[in-house]
């Protein structure tokens, strides 16, 4: 009770200078490799790495307290030419961690895995009837970088690059897995990107049911294909309100687009990979974003954002 209060003090004396964000702690992860996805679900935060071969358990504290091994390799990292490319992770109404590989190189990167975060039981998933699914709907380069769970179904996200700017959120059902060849799928398009060469794409999301926000991660990378990583630009936060009212339309832009670097300095040079929402109140979001800069460790961002 006394860290809420102060936590509320501390914000509020903040925010009350004039400023819209907070960066409130900066953790370097420097035995974990590349980070891509994070999840905060009792008191813990669950994180993946594109080509890590476990996954790690953080406190609230962010220190590690235990890990889940997902693949038997003697090094850190997979090679990239057989790694699943883990790029999201979220929590499903049946308080499972759900665990998605990119789709970006089949067969490969076209699975994923369901856990049991209390008994750390874990079921592998094939996901390539889906995965080709998608090109049916306007999606011409696969690469999922974002899932979570909507009050009715079940939110992707898929990332666009320099040679195909498109960044698109795909709506199916809860438990699509189960029925990868019926299950309806609706896609929509999402920011305007009239100048390919700064192509912004989604990283991460997430979503608040309690606000009716989706938050999105956002970055530049110079690369020109779904696959490869290249040079890294800028990153940034997307805010979508209302969103169950725009669920059927097919464009949506952010209402409210956040340049990390513009807000800290510490922001420069990170490729934002994923985004999590640790506590809400009616004016204040306390978010932590995990970045992956391509060289063997990660970073954790700790943020206060002021609701608009």
């Amino acid at each position: 009770m006394v860290r809420y209060f102060i936590f509320l003090f501390t914000i509020t004396l903040f925010f009350s200078c004039g400023n819209k964000t907070l960066l409130e702690e900066v953790k370097i992860l420097p035995s974990y490799p590349s980070s891509s996805g994070i999840e905060y679900f009792n008191n813990q935060y669950f994180i993946i790495g594109d080509d890590a071969k476990n996954l790690l358990i953080l406190d609230s504290n962010l220190t590690k307290v235990d890990s889940i091994p997902m693949y038997p390799f003697s090094e850190q990292r997979i090679p990239k030419s057989v790694k699943a490319d883990l790029e999201s992770i979220g929590i499903t109404k049946d308080n499972k961690l759900l665990i998605l590989g990119s789709g970006s190189l089949s067969p490969f990167r076209n699975t994923g895995w369901l856990i049991s975060p209390n008994k750390k039981e874990k079921e592998f998933i094939h996901l390539d009837t889906f995965y080709h699914r998608l090109l049916l709907y306007g999606i011409k380069e696969i690469n999922i970088e974002g899932f979570c769970s909507l009050s009715e179904g079940i939110l992707l996200s898929n990332r666009g690059n320099k040679g195909y700017p498109k960044n698109h959120l795909i709506i199916t059902n809860e438990k699509f897995w189960l029925n990868q060849t019926n299950t309806p799928i609706s896609t929509i398009s999402i920011g305007i990107n009239k100048d390919s060469s700064k192509f912004s794409g989604i990283s991460g999301i997430t979503y608040s049911s309690k606000s009716d926000r989706l938050l999105l991660t956002v970055s530049t990378e110079d690369t020109k294909n779904n696959i490869d990583d290249g040079a890294i630009g800028k990153s940034y936060i997307w805010i979508i309100k209302n969103f169950t009212s725009k669920r059927k339309w097919k464009a949506i832009n952010p209402d409210i687009m956040i340049d990390l670097e513009a807000i800290d300095p510490r922001f420069k040079g990170q490729k934002i990979e994923s985004i999590c929402i640790t506590k809400e109140t009616t004016n204040f979001l306390q978010l932590v974003l995990v970045a992956d800069n391509d060289n063997g460790s990660s970073t954790l961002f700790k943020i206060v954002l002021e609701k608009d």
